[in-house]
């Protein structure tokens, strides 16, 4: 149900971008992107734990286990360089809007996405390849309900000295860079709105990104959970640890893509628009079909008749 929920919701944010051509601009063309790695987070995870809860069957196979971590870790450093380039891109509408379309120029926006997932698969790459020099113990137990770099850690019996390392310096990279990039965009755009005379100006910049705030706030929140809580090795074994790696581990990867498009529309008013602009074309199309179908079976019976 959680899953249909994911696909439903940001599929149809990602739709409305592409149908109405009033969010053809940048800040939509990033958010259409996050729709679709949202998407992507909920496909790694769910199916699996669903297919898990209905046969009973924990097992994953060792590629199986490898393949999950690799997307799992693209797609979470993915959003994370992309929020950052969300956070640039209300900086310079806010900060700097006469040079905004010259910079977030349309070819500007598609390398940052671009970049953003190469820069995903080569860290991927990098954490996939430590994790494969492990060799594990005995049955091979990971103390979560997806294969990532932490539990699987966890479970070597070989020196994690290496990967810890990596995880360290990934941290620093993509983790803390990031960051900071949103918090120095964001402290450049209090300071502007707070130079607005206007009360109702305020309010109305500041509603062009208070939904991008919010969604930043949730994904950096669970990420510190999942990745800064117990630390990997012997330190982090035991029920009640292994629980808080589980519990993070699903609102860093199920809750948070289920949230955003509800943020981004609920508290957005073109999204608000365009849904009811396409709620209102899709009733429009019914209604024609509904009365198409009815004049053709009258038509039926009239023929019979005759």
């Amino acid at each position: 149900m959680a899953y249909i929920m994911v696909l439903i919701a940001n599929l149809s944010v990602f739709s409305i971008i592409q149908v109405d051509r009033q969010l053809h601009t940048p800040m939509y063309f990033f958010l259409s992107s996050l729709s679709i790695l949202d998407v992507c987070y909920s496909t790694i995870i769910l199916p699996a734990m669903v297919v898990n809860a209905i046969t009973g069957n924990r097992r994953i196979s060792y590629s199986g286990c490898f393949i999950q971590l690799y997307f799992f870790i693209c797609v979470g450093g993915t959003e994370c360089l992309l929020l950052a380039a969300m956070a640039y891109d209300r900086y310079v509408a806010i900060c700097n809007p006469l040079q905004y379309v010259l910079i977030m120029n349309k070819r500007f926006c598609s390398y940052i996405v671009a970049g953003c997932f190469l820069l995903g698969l080569i860290n991927s790459m990098f954490h996939t390849l430590m994790t494969l020099r492990l060799s594990f113990c005995g049955s091979r137990n990971i103390n979560n309900f997806l294969c990532d770099v932490l539990p699987m850690l966890e479970a070597a019996c070989s020196d994690i000295y290496s990967s810890q390392m990596l995880i360290r310096v990934d941290t620093v990279l993509l983790g803390v860079s990031t960051f900071l990039v949103v918090m120095n965009s964001y402290t450049h755009i209090i300071s502007t709105i707070l130079k607005i005379h206007s009360s109702e100006g305020r309010k109305k910049v500041f509603s062009t990104c208070s939904s991008h705030i919010i969604v930043v706030t949730i994904f950096y929140i669970t990420g510190i959970l999942s990745y800064n809580g117990p630390k990997s090795g012997k330190s982090f074994t035991g029920a009640r640890v292994s629980s808080i790696m589980n519990f993070s581990s699903v609102l860093y990867g199920i809750l948070s893509p289920m949230l955003n498009p509800m943020i981004y529309s609920l508290r957005n008013q073109e999204v608000r628009k365009a849904f009811k602009k396409a709620m209102t074309r899709t009733q429009i199309v019914i209604r024609t079909i509904r009365l198409y179908n009815l004049n053709l079976k009258n038509v039926k019976l009239h023929a019979l008749i005759s």
